[in-house]
């Protein structure tokens, strides 16, 4: 929105009053003095005119290492959720920006940013997640041919999309998918009847989890991990 149409319908005052406003110089933008209305402002831009504060609102990014046995939700009336892990104020403004299966561990991002989000969750961007993978059977060399070939899920009438795995022993490996569709890993190593014991994200495009939190515990992503989506 437009900074003086957003002063304009906050304040309920006509477009003349505004724009002498400006004259005046009494709107405030970041900080700075503005003479022109006609630039764009975010949810997270401060905003103050003759004084008065209209929006001061900081974006927030966390990360989370989510813990075995709770939801990937903001709120559920049976399960432990995402949420009930984080101490964070106005955390009931923050959004996940993906999910992980309610058994999965690993990295859970989340924002009240819903721009960043969409960048980090719309299947046209294609960014990269991994994960490590533990199954019941041993996981041979065929395998990874196939993932890159892709798999028909009947279901959906698709074709997953090329996905790369790293085999690190007989029973684990590093996976690379680059959607996220309904069970997608386990569905993948069904293809061969093999299950999956556990699995555990390490990482969304560059972002990493980092190996210094616990199960259950975040942090606030590092301004270089924000510009990474």
């Amino acid at each position: 929105m437009r900074l003086d149409r957003f002063v304009e319908s906050t304040l309920a005052y006509s477009a003349r009053t505004v724009r002498e406003l400006f004259v005046q110089r009494k709107i405030i933008l970041n900080g700075l003095v503005m003479s022109d209305g006609r630039g764009r402002i975010s949810e997270f831009c401060r905003v103050e005119v003759d004084g008065q504060l209209l929006q001061a609102r900081d974006a927030v990014y966390l990360m989370l290492h989510k813990l075995k046995g709770c939801v990937s939700a903001t709120r559920d009336v049976k399960n432990k959720t995402v949420l009930d892990l984080i101490d964070f104020p106005e955390k009931e403004n923050l959004h996940l920006a993906g999910r992980l299966d309610f058994n999965t561990t690993g990295l859970l991002l989340l924002t009240n940013d819903g721009k960043w989000s969409r960048k980090l969750t719309q299947p046209q961007q294609k960014i990269p997640k991994t994960y490590w993978v533990k199954t019941q059977d041993e996981i041979t060399p065929d395998y990874a041919l196939q993932f890159a070939t892709g798999i028909y899920f009947q279901f959906e009438n698709l074709t997953t999309q090329p996905a790369e795995l790293n085999i690190l022993s007989s029973h684990t490996a590093h996976l690379r998918i680059y959607e996220g569709r309904y069970h997608q890993i386990k569905r993948m190593f069904g293809f061969f009847n093999n299950e999956v014991l556990a699995l555990h994200r390490l990482a969304v495009g560059t972002i990493v989890l980092d190996e210094t939190l616990a199960p259950g515990e975040f942090r606030k992503l590092t301004p270089s991990e924000i510009l990474a989506v």
